[in-house]
């Protein structure tokens, strides 16, 4: 956004998408036929600088490793009640996401087409065989459920965590919910097609979105929460589990978070798909 804003380009434009000021896009359209000169949208006088931002600044080769100097020291801190009490911080990005998808359907309305007796290119089946894909999903809510017992540990009021995880798990599965049937419903097919939407839906949002652009940055906050919590989680399963304390010592703790982000750091690297990982 910042990139672009200098050097007056929207690097978007060349991506299908539709017109309008609710512009929506199909980065993966734009990726299996991608241009043969990108000099169209870049003037002899800016091209080197912004060439050169490209370099150091892409989202799946040097991004993550830039990550590892913010995420690494959260996660070596000792106190449980710190990462509880930070990580309630995250909720403020959900409910500017659920502003986000609100907004942006009110402009692009509900686009569904469901009529099985005409051919339609953007027709949208009620089933699919993939369905047993969605089994991944539940595999990721036992893992958490599994990492929410361990955090419910440190509760004064042991006798409300069957209240507090229920509420939880609701409001959880209503904004997944939420979320997914809005930006699926309200995403313009026609022109564009439902498969053009991407695993990181902000994606199909040029560059110049502000909205989005605060979405990202609201994202980036909440992963600077929950993140640290999940380590400290895991922490303090396997150390406990091998050693019989959750923090031996520094040095242990350090391997620890070293191998945790490390693997992170190789996902986002070499397989950026995080809803090919999630299912």
């Amino acid at each position: 956004f910042f990139a672009d804003f200098v050097h007056d380009i929207n690097v978007t434009d060349i991506v299908p998408g539709t017109n309008g000021s609710n512009k929506v896009i199909c980065p993966s359209a734009a990726s299996d036929h991608p241009p043969q000169n990108r000099s169209v949208i870049l003037s002899s006088g800016n091209r080197t600088g912004f060439e050169l931002f490209e370099e150091w600044w892409d989202k799946s080769k040097t991004v993550p490793f830039y990550l590892i100097a913010i995420l690494l020291p959260l996660l070596n801190l000792k106190s449980p009640s710190f990462f509880a009490k930070f990580n309630v911080l995250g909720t403020v990005s959900v409910v500017y996401l659920v502003f986000l998808v609100t907004v942006k359907a009110a402009h692009l309305g509900i686009h569904l087409e469901f009529n099985w007796f005409t051919e339609n290119e953007f027709f949208v089946p009620e089933f699919r065989i993939l369905f047993p894909q969605l089994t991944g999903v539940l595999t990721l809510a036992f893992f958490i459920h599994n990492c929410v017992i361990t955090l419910l540990q440190n509760n004064r009021n042991q006798e409300n965590n069957v209240r507090d995880l229920s509420i939880a798990y609701f409001l959880v599965g209503l904004t997944y919910l939420y979320v997914g049937v809005i930006i699926f419903a309200s995403f313009p097919s026609p022109p564009l097609s439902k498969e053009c939407i991407e695993q990181n839906f902000l994606d199909n949002f040029p560059s110049d979105d502000i909205m989005s652009f605060v979405a990202r940055i609201f994202l980036l906050f909440q992963m600077m929460t929950v993140y640290p919590l999940l380590g400290y989680l895991a922490r303090v399963q396997l150390l406990r589990q091998f050693f019989g304390n959750a923090y031996p010592s520094l040095f242990h703790v350090l391997i620890l978070n070293l191998a945790i982000v490390g693997a992170g750091v190789a996902m986002a690297r070499f397989y950026p798909n995080i809803g090919g990982i999630i299912r």
